[in-house]
């Protein structure tokens, strides 16, 4: 073998296995696309990072068939107690609520799922994956991606790609190698991050001390674990605060966790930062090589699978056909940045509420949310977790119009469903990795004719129906459920009857009609397969 010689091709080859390529390559997997992983490092990570994954998320891990094994690996539906200096608490976010079939927060540990991750790409003979593997170089030809990797032990050699997804973090060597810049900021106030292998804290729930004197969240992890963050004062030294003595000191300051075993102390500074472009010819950028996340709203890990499953079925797209044009590539980026932007927004904003900048900064912010409290309709807006900003496109492969509802560019809501069977199971599984149109209505047999059934299926897009709690499903010429759950008898949805929805693979609604034009959804199936 001699350096220049290209040894393997491949439809997509990903540079980085953390969560985020991990994912994308079980999703490319799971739609039988050639996919190459590689990694610099000699396995997964092996000591604790993100510690909690969302409900968006989880629907991502459902899409590539895992999402089973990994609610075995975390501990469902914990939420947040916000305490002032006193140890009163004066608000908490407690969200009861599953609308996209999952609880919207679960605490987990990284080396647990990136290990089931890696062990999901077992699955697929279309996918490979290379540790020790560095990628040195590459270069776009308009036609592939010609990447030179060298493993730890052997020699260099080529790899090509049709597309090539950088997923390989923070520092990417792949963005710089791009010339792509980080937009943003790096916040000069450093944090101590604690993390316990026991606890004596029995708290359920993240528990968020907003001491402007030093600001502590301590989480909740599966298996008795625990994190403690703090912040560090001006001038503290980082190397100082690090030693052993001087961390169960704050441990001790804040609770019973002074002596239990530890598994990793490090001091870290928090970005908030957005790369200019997420798309260069044939390359994409993903996770935190697209965009860097406060931790204060838990969703930097987050933000990475959705960037995931927003970009698999489009390269899978791509993939089939000849005729994908650069717009429908380039939707990755115009629906998942600018939610990447509001999450940061989101983040800097949950910073702000866990480190006031003083007491009387604290006491209006703790003043606040007391008042809030007693008004029912902000009290669960606050409970329910509302304020988290949801991906809401208003560009990309969406189409919206003037009898459009406002659920045209927004995740479809999954309840639990059952068919004429009786069998309940959530809808996803239904709807599997398609085209779907779905038809809302108590009767939808009544509003959707065979003529037009037939006419979508030649597009190879399914057809489901869908009817209220209070309906029974019929047997008909296509499958109908019944919503048990009763997701769409409640407000926001419960607008959204008697309408046909084209939902996209990743389960994101690119437009809606009234059932006398139901018709117009086949031009924008139509433009929607054609890549236009």
């Amino acid at each position: 073998m001699t350096k220049n010689e290209i040894i393997a091709k491949t439809d997509v080859l990903i540079v980085g296995a953390g969560p985020t390529g991990l994912l994308l390559a079980n999703l490319l997997g799971s739609m039988g696309v050639e996919t190459i992983v590689i990694e610099r490092n000699e396995g997964t990570v092996q000591e604790p990072r993100a510690v909690s994954i969302d409900d968006e998320s989880m629907r991502a891990l459902q899409a590539a068939g895992l999402s089973s094994k990994v609610e075995k690996i975390v501990t469902r539906g914990y939420g947040s107690i916000y305490k002032g200096p006193s140890g009163q608490v004066f608000s908490e976010v407690k969200p009861s609520s599953k609308e996209f079939g999952f609880d919207k927060r679960n605490a987990f540990q990284q080396p647990r799922l990136e290990s089931l991750l890696l062990n999901g790409l077992k699955r697929f003979e279309s996918v490979k994956f290379f540790f020790k593997t560095t990628l040195v170089s590459f270069k776009d030809n308009s036609e592939t991606v010609i990447s030179s990797v060298k493993p730890l032990e052997g020699d260099e050699y080529k790899i090509e790609s049709r597309y090539m997804v950088a997923c390989d973090g923070g520092q990417s060597t792949t963005r710089k190698a791009l010339g792509i810049k980080m937009l943003g900021t790096t916040f000069e106030e450093p944090w101590l991050i604690v993390d316990l292998k026991t606890t004596k804290n029995s708290c359920f729930h993240t528990e968020v001390l907003c001491d402007p004197s030093r600001s502590c969240i301590t989480l909740p992890g599966p298996y008795g674990v625990r994190r403690y963050e703090f912040k560090l004062r001006k001038g503290e030294d980082p190397e100082r605060i690090v030693k052993e003595s001087n961390v169960r000191k704050l441990l001790r300051s804040v609770g019973d966790d002074g002596n239990e075993e530890i598994q990793r102390v490090r001091v870290y500074t928090f970005h908030a930062r957005l790369a200019e472009f997420w798309r260069k010819k044939r390359t994409f950028l993903a996770g935190d090589a697209a965009h860097l996340t406060p931790p204060f709203a838990g969703q930097g890990m987050n933000s990475g699978l959705r960037d995931a499953h927003n970009l698999a079925w489009k390269l899978s797209e791509a993939l089939q056909s000849s005729d994908v044009s650069d717009s429908f590539l380039d939707s990755y980026e115009t629906e998942r940045k600018p939610h990447a932007a509001a999450m940061i927004n989101l983040a800097l904003r949950m910073g702000q509420i866990m480190m006031p900048s003083s007491r009387i900064q604290g006491a209006l912010i703790r003043g606040g949310f007391r008042v809030l409290g007693l008004y029912p309709p902000a009290k669960d807006y606050f409970s329910q977790m509302r304020y988290k900003p949801k991906p809401r496109f208003k560009d990309g492969l969406v189409w919206h119009s003037m009898d459009t509802e406002n659920i045209v560019g927004q995740m479809f809501p999954q309840p639990v469903v059952e068919g004429v069977d009786r069998e309940r199971i959530l809808l996803d599984k239904i709807l599997k990795d398609n085209l779907t149109i779905i038809v809302f209505s108590e009767s939808p047999e009544k509003n959707i004719s065979a003529k037009m059934v037939e006419k979508v299926l030649q597009e190879n897009v399914k057809v489901i129906g869908l009817t209220p709690e209070w309906m029974n499903p019929k047997s008909t010429y296509f499958p109908i459920f019944r919503d048990c759950e009763r997701v769409f008898s409640k407000k926001p949805f419960k607008k959204l009857m008697n309408r046909t929805f084209l939902l996209r693979r990743d389960r994101y609604v690119a437009a809606s009609k009234t059932f006398e034009k139901t018709d117009d959804l086949i031009p924008i199936m139509q433009a929607l397969m054609a890549k236009a």
